[in-house]
């Protein structure tokens, strides 16, 4: 019997970005930069000693540098902190490109700009003259240089404890500006002690200061930074100026269009905050579309596009709504059900309309704002891969792994001049971009492991004629410690009556464990299987 396939959930319209603002400052404020001279720093407690972690459950990945989970965390109102933090941002924060910008950013007697880094977003705890970095994600580190550092500066100042958000980010030694994946590679699996070295944090808030919370009014947030960590080499405040709306565009061609930056954040107790980026150019696969409805019917909806990850392997990256006039939206509906193909799985726009999948072939180059990995509580984002089986012109879903979200995406053209195969079409498109986690994972390998049927059991009835057959399957998933798709065990049942309005009717229950779902099936049957039923076949595991 065929296992059932989940359809993928509906689509969010937009992602969050997981390297949130940098704060502004009152003054200029140094930008991280070039490496500078090692600090004095104070030594690392003893193996096995720190006073906001259970140290001796983390790993030790070099010397005194260690990770670990959330598990290991003393007070673990530090984890729903930074997760609140980095929802707020993103809830807070508007993604501009620069001509929209100058179109729509409001005007403000006065902001805070600042130069955006591209790190990982990170919140670093202070208490009892020790430190420790936390993401939204759940991951502590101890015993990194820029946290003795960090911990050092704020027991000489006399704080007794702090919470601050900031960019965990890698001063690269060739002077050129930090990548979010180098952070990624360089925190979870450092090569040398020069890599661990290289780890800086960028403060851009402060969010709580021995029992206050500064962060309300942005400019005290920013004063008290600055005041803690002027002069800092591996902590630092944000590069920021204060300016009106024109300052900001200065800075935008001077950080990014001149210098090469990630792009700048302007934000203002009254105006709100916003992110201003460069457009990023990316050619994918198109591999379904769905239709308008209503007054929009025999118009395209939006298009469905992949990546190739092999020959025949593409793995779905988003939707993609804007950038078509009607009449291109009236052609491309047209040519795309020219190519329409079979697929076991299905995915739905934001209408909850199904997109139908096509042949592989057709390029997309479009435009998006950015590329992100994760949400806003750090989790990763799955897509599903798909398998091309070109002989029988139909797609295979395999299974969902990490990939990314594509923010606010735009149709340029179709490309004529590539093709939808992994030498045209690169992933690195993406991972240059953004950190992808388990980049090296092949979906193919990890093919999920077929189901256990446990139970069986199918009864019949005849009544005025007619032959109602009501059925029972209980199974395993063998999925539920790989796939949060799948639950542990599924019990389906099945009822036929040819003399209904609605002659099938289904009804499903999961359940994590055997004992429950076991008892659910026992309870059906003694329900299902009485006043006339027989039993005509049944399997017992």
């Amino acid at each position: 019997m065929p296992e059932p396939s989940s359809a993928a959930p509906p689509e969010t319209t937009a992602a969050i970005d997981p390297a949130p603002p940098a704060p502004p400052a009152s003054t200029a404020s140094p930008a991280p930069s070039q490496p500078a001279a090692a600090e004095s720093t104070p030594a690392p407690p003893a193996s096995g000693d720190h006073p906001l972690v259970e140290a001796s459950a983390l790993k030790t990945l070099l010397g005194p540098y260690r990770s670990g989970g959330v598990e290991t965390l003393v007070d673990p109102e530090w984890l729903r902190q930074a997760r609140r933090r980095r929802r707020d941002l993103g809830e807070t924060m508007r993604a501009f490109d620069f001509e929209t910008a100058q179109q729509r950013l409001p005007a403000a007697d006065e902001c805070f700009i600042s130069r955006k880094i591209d790190g990982e977003f990170t919140c670093l705890a202070y208490r009892d003259g020790a430190c420790l970095s936390l993401n939204p994600g759940g991951t502590v580190r101890i015993g990194a240089p820029f946290l003795d550092e960090a911990a050092a500066r704020l027991k000489a100042a006399g704080v007794r404890s702090a919470l601050l958000g900031g960019e965990l980010y890698v001063r690269r030694s060739d002077g050129q500006r930090p990548r979010v994946h180098d952070v990624t590679r360089v925190a979870r699996n450092p090569a040398s002690q020069a890599e661990v070295d290289s780890l800086c944090f960028a403060v851009f808030n402060v969010y709580e200061l021995d029992g206050q919370d500064p962060s309300g009014r942005y400019a005290d947030a920013l004063e008290a930074a600055q005041r803690l960590f002027a002069g800092g080499n591996r902590v630092q405040v944000v590069e920021t100026v204060r300016g009106d709306r024109q300052r900001v565009f200065q800075q935008y061609r001077q950080w990014v269009e001149q210098e090469g930056a990630e792009g700048v954040v302007t934000r203002s107790d009254s105006s709100g905050i916003f992110k201003i980026k460069p457009r990023h150019s990316l050619d994918l696969a198109v591999v379904g579309f769905s239709e308008g409805i209503d007054d929009r019917t025999g118009l395209l909806h939006s298009l469905l596009v992949a990546i190739p990850t092999d020959a025949d392997s593409f793995q779905i990256v988003g939707r993609v709504g804007g950038g078509f006039s009607d009449e291109l939206r009236a052609s491309l509906l047209t040519l795309l059900n020219q190519r329409l193909v079979a697929s076991d799985y299905v995915e739905v726009n934001s209408d909850q309309v199904g997109y139908r999948m096509v042949e592989p072939g057709l390029v997309a180059e479009l435009s998006c704002l950015d590329v992100v990995s994760r949400t806003s509580l750090g989790s990763t984002i799955d897509r599903m891969v798909l398998d091309w089986h070109g002989s029988e012109r139909r797609w295979e879903g395999v299974r969902r792994l990490p990939l990314c979200s594509l923010i606010s995406p735009q149709f340029v053209r179709l490309r004529d001049d590539k093709q939808a195969r992994p030498e045209d079409l690169r992933l690195s498109q993406l991972s240059d971009i953004t950190e992808i986690p388990e980049l090296e994972r092949n979906a193919a390998e990890l093919r999920l492991p077929a189901s256990t049927v446990l139970e069986r059991a199918v009864a019949t009835k005849v009544l005025k004629g007619a032959t109602l057959v009501r059925k029972l399957l209980l199974w395993k998933t063998n999925k539920e410690t790989l796939s949060s798709d799948h639950p542990a065990y599924v019990l389906h049942i099945t009822d036929y009556s040819p003399n209904r309005e609605a002659p099938l009717n289904h009804e499903i229950r999961v359940s994590s464990s055997e004992e429950q779902i076991r008892q659910f099936f026992a309870e059906w049957q003694a329900k299902a299987f009485v006043g006339g039923w027989k039993v005509v076949g049944k399997v017992a595991g």
